[in-house]
């Protein structure tokens, strides 16, 4: 037993040594210091709650303020389908005589979140959530479900409007985008994997991002940046302050693997509160353009043309007659400033310009060979005209939510009629909200009038403007008449 004790003493003894030389021979390597004070600091975090007496950021009010506004959203599209025929396959429809087959309906679902904006029911979300939906399903945070009406959509944004039958919802109020701080703490609600109500933290960890998400002409994106834990089920979810105040609505992540990997964007709150209040007022949103092509700043840029400056949006050209040369904005210009606001890169830009509507006056600081000029801009729509686009001058087939095309002689052969029109793309409008329509529908008659063109069908509803009547016509390869039954009001 001595010598067995006296092993382990020198087993003790050498082990303590190798660490002690491994701790000598490693100083060089790493440094570990540990600090001790008296009386530590008491920490404050401005304008948000704290756990008394602890110096600990306290997200448990916020979260109690943003999950009762966030809702579950479902989305479904209905698509009829033919059955699966291998003999109809093998042989083709001709050895059938061109017998129809029976459709068959699918439903495609898919999940997200929205935000309950107002007590009455509006309720804003991610346009990709509902874009092409025939259904839309809104559970709220007590389990209440309710079928919601799209009340309008804006791809270049990412947003659409939503609305439900309810009254004395909770909401959350909108908070100033431009006033968050990057390095802020920030709260991401939504239903990710279908699991509701599930709330997450991070700080905000850049602001005016562009991801080159969103494909159309006249996108907009400067998205907040956060490292809160998104993935798939939160878009169209809520992005809020410690105030529980909605500061923007979550809408991509950047991945390789298809979940989140540490980076989240949101649609500031500024852009999302402008384009529900154009949806609700006038039916579409309302677009501000300058009417300027232009690249961001950078020292390679600065230095190809000479410029003062490193940080700003360059003008490549001018549009004729537009708003920015009205106002005497020239090309080879640096846009600094916008209302007072530094802009520093075109997302910035684009915020700042879309937050605005035709019409209105903007102060546009430009560094011009050196020297700031300041010039009062008024942004035009798109047809470059500095006024508001009334619902009433939209297009009847865009309200309808339906594009058209003319059907020619073969198919009009093929299909034994005289006349109809065929159903090419079915979007957000009148149509789908209150029918089934779907595309390849051949309208034959709207109100027992033969429709031979798109144009007649345009000349009836701009004529019509408003009451109810009924569609026919049918689908190709299905048995019988289909009627769809309308109403304008």
């Amino acid at each position: 037993m001595k010598k067995i004790g006296s092993f382990i003493l020198i087993a003790f003894l050498a082990s303590a040594a190798t660490l002690a030389a491994y701790e000598y021979f490693d100083l060089g390597k790493r440094e570990v210091i540990i600090e001790k004070t008296e009386n530590p600091p008491a920490y404050q975090y401005v304008g948000t709650a704290m756990s008394e007496g602890t110096g600990v950021t306290n997200f448990t009010s916020a979260a109690e303020i943003s999950t009762p506004a966030v809702v579950h959203i479902i989305a479904t599209k209905v698509t009829m389908m033919n059955a699966y025929d291998p003999w109809r396959d093998l042989f083709g429809d001709d050895f059938f005589g061109g017998a129809p087959q029976n459709p068959q309906e699918r439903r495609q679902q898919s999940s997200g979140s929205g935000v309950v904006i107002s007590s009455d029911g509006y309720i804003v979300t991610n346009n990709h959530v509902v874009s092409n939906a025939d259904e839309v399903e809104i559970t709220l945070f007590d389990k209440e479900s309710y079928k919601a009406t799209v009340i309008g959509t804006d791809p270049t944004t990412d947003l659409a409007l939503l609305k439900i039958n309810a009254e004395n919802l909770p909401y959350l109020s909108f908070a100033n985008s431009d006033d968050v701080k990057v390095g802020e703490w920030v709260l991401a609600v939504g239903n990710p994997f279908n699991l509701e109500s599930t709330v997450t933290a991070g700080i905000v960890s850049a602001k005016g991002r562009n991801i080159n998400i969103l494909r159309d002409q006249y996108s907009i994106e400067s998205f907040i940046q956060t490292d809160a834990a998104v993935n798939p089920g939160n878009s169209g979810g809520a992005l809020v302050d410690l105030g529980g105040r909605l500061i923007g609505i979550n809408t991509a992540i950047a991945t390789p693997t298809g979940v989140f990997a540490g980076y989240s964007f949101a649609v500031p709150s500024n852009i999302v509160n402008k384009v529900c209040e154009d949806i609700k007022k006038y039916g579409m949103v309302q677009r501000g353009f300058l009417g300027v092509m232009i690249r961001s700043v950078d020292s390679k840029l600065a230095d190809e043309f000479d410029l003062n400056t490193t940080s700003g949006v360059y003008v490549d050209d001018v549009v004729e007659d537009g708003a920015a040369d009205e106002a005497g904005i020239e090309k080879g210009d640096v846009i600094v400033k916008i209302d007072g606001k530094s802009i520093k890169a075109v997302p910035e830009l684009q915020e700042s310009v879309g937050s605005k509507r035709p019409g209105d006056h903007v102060n546009v600081v430009v560094n011009r060979n050196g020297k700031e000029k300041m010039l009062t801009v008024t942004l035009k729509n798109k047809d470059g005209e500095a006024k508001i686009t009334e619902k009433e001058e939209i297009s009847p087939l865009v309200a309808l939510g339906i594009e058209l095309n003319d059907l020619n002689s073969d198919e009009l052969k093929k299909y034994d009629i005289n006349a109809g029109v065929k159903v090419t793309e079915v979007r957000e409008g009148l149509l789908r909200r209150y029918t089934k329509i779907r595309e390849g529908f051949i309208i034959t008659k709207i109100d027992d009038k033969v429709m031979k063109s798109a144009k007649d069908v345009e000349d009836y509803f701009t004529n019509k403007k408003t009451g109810k009547g009924m569609i026919e016509g049918f689908y190709p390869g299905v048995p019988g008449k289909v009627y769809y039954g309308y109403g304008l009001d």
